[in-house]
């Protein structure tokens, strides 16, 4: 069985390097943010459709992504996270966007490390960041979905995510033979 897990939440947390982390670390893929090389590609205002093509395109490349994966499938961001961007942007969350598969385990990074800006990212104002932080997390809640919440400095992000991926699919254990070995 493959696990999914979606690093979840506001902009400049870690999502893409906690998630390239942990799929170095667990031996697996990890699926990039499809509305980051959107806004890269064709800048940053984005109506409701732009909205919609990058949920349905997230959730095609997670997809696509599966049968790679070994045990865990790490992607940064889903239909969830850009229903929360849905709502900052165009005030309101299209239902589209709650419809996608939803993952085994999201992983709310919390905004509580410094802002980096960039040439895409735009909500950094403290106040700001906080209405998307509690917009993100509220749009977990809403889903229903199995989520925990992430925070402190790098490494302390790391230690709490592989902690509560362990928690959640311990690893594997061996039946004490190798079939490969066994068949020579």
């Amino acid at each position: 069985m493959t696990f999914s897990i979606v690093l979840h939440g506001v902009e400049s947390t870690g999502k893409s390097l906690l998630a390239q982390r942990l799929a170095s670390h667990f031996g697996t893929i990890w699926v990039p943010e499809y509305g980051r090389v959107r806004a890269e590609t064709h800048g940053v205002d984005m109506d409701e459709q732009d909205l919609l093509l990058i949920g349905r395109t997230q959730a095609a490349m997670i997809d696509a992504a599966m049968p790679g994966a070994h045990r865990f499938l790490f992607a940064d961001t889903d239909s969830l996270m850009t229903a929360a961007w849905a709502e900052m942007m165009i005030g309101h969350i299209p239902d589209v966007l709650l419809t996608y598969p939803k993952a085994d385990l999201y992983l709310l990074m919390e905004a509580d490390v410094p802002w980096v800006p960039d040439q895409v990212r735009i909500y950094g104002d403290d106040p700001v960041r906080a209405r998307f932080a509690d917009i993100s997390r509220t749009v977990l809640e809403r889903s229903g979905v199995r989520w925990a919440s992430v925070g402190g400095d790098w490494d302390a992000r790391f230690e709490r995510a592989v902690s509560l991926i362990q928690a959640m699919a311990p690893p594997q254990t061996s039946l004490g033979f190798d079939l490969a070995q066994e068949n020579e």
